[in-house]
């Protein structure tokens, strides 16, 4: 059995490939994708780690930034930063990754707990834990991060605790509604007529078919949190100075930028544009592989 559901998986994950290979912008996407996440698995190759942490960018001291050169091939920050750019751009890809995808996958779990025994129980069980859902979605999501980042210590990891804490919402709405869709389906009242548990309708008839719209955002919001850590990077509410971070780069080399050192902002900029640019155009193609009411508008076009 636990095979069979192996088989079925990889066959449907093979097919929802392929569609996405079919089309051009999905498959820019792809490559993009493709191309971080090799950076970041050859970054000691590439870039050959500063122990004890290899996220702490070795200093150039030099007075003022100096520009590419075949030994410092993104050139250097100046001073306070002093920083090797690209080296920060190779490590700070690790750092990306590690951090869309520990947010991103905490929050879709919150979500998928909260928002599924929300809509299957319903009643009073579902007043309160919407009420509490509602309660975060009423507050902008960066000027809670920044209000729950500034009050904790600067570190990594309560960056992502802050961002974990004002993402799952989004994700409790969507299962939420999701759920509500599925629940009354035939073969769920089937489930409940032959004495299934609750645990295995919910997570074995009722959220494999409403999944779908989280993965969606899912994969959108993996470079949006990128987007959004270096923004409290940048403010100085993410990690300590000195780390191999998008943001904290572009925010020690923004001083230089009207003395034409466009090189300190230029490099992690790209890097977290192209980030952001390959997530969008890959949740753009799932959409449309995974939504059928888009398939249907295909076709009818």
């Amino acid at each position: 059995m636990v095979l069979q559901y192996i088989m079925e998986a990889y066959a449907g994950f093979e097919k929802v490939l392929l569609e996405l290979y079919s089309n051009p912008l999905s498959r820019m996407g792809l490559f993009i994708i493709a191309g971080f996440i090799l950076i970041a698995a050859a970054a000691p190759i590439l870039a050959p780690p500063n122990y004890p942490d290899p996220y702490k960018i070795p200093k150039v001291f030099s007075p003022e930034p100096l520009p590419p050169s075949r030994e410092h091939p993104f050139g250097t920050s100046g001073p306070p930063g002093y920083y090797d750019i690209y080296y920060g751009v190779i490590w700070g890809t690790r750092i990306s990754l590690r951090i869309s995808l520990l947010v991103v996958g905490l929050a879709v779990a919150i979500g998928i707990i909260v928002g599924s025994i929300a809509a299957y129980f319903g009643g009073i069980i579902d007043n309160i834990l919407m009420r509490i859902t509602d309660v975060f979605l009423s507050l902008p999501g960066l000027i809670l991060a920044m209000a729950i980042a500034s009050i904790m210590e600067r570190t990594l990891e309560n960056m992502i605790l802050a961002l974990v804490i004002v993402w799952w919402p989004g994700y409790a709405r969507i299962i939420r509604g999701e759920v509500l869709r599925v629940k009354n389906e035939a073969y769920v009242e089937a489930a409940k007529i032959v004495g299934l548990s609750t645990f295995r309708i919910i997570f074995r008839h009722i959220l494999p078919n409403a999944f779908y719209p989280v993965l969606v955002v899912a994969s959108m919001d993996l470079g949006l949190v990128v987007l959004v850590a270096s923004g409290l990077g940048f403010l100085g509410l993410g990690a300590q100075p000195g780390t191999a971070e998008w943001g904290i780069m572009i925010s020690e080399g923004r001083n230089w930028l009207l003395q034409g050192a466009w090189w300190p902002i230029f490099f992690p900029g790209m890097a977290i544009f192209l980030w952001v640019l390959g997530w969008s155009l890959l949740g753009d193609g799932l959409r449309d592989v995974l939504d059928p009411r888009t398939k249907k508008r295909g076709v009818l076009a």
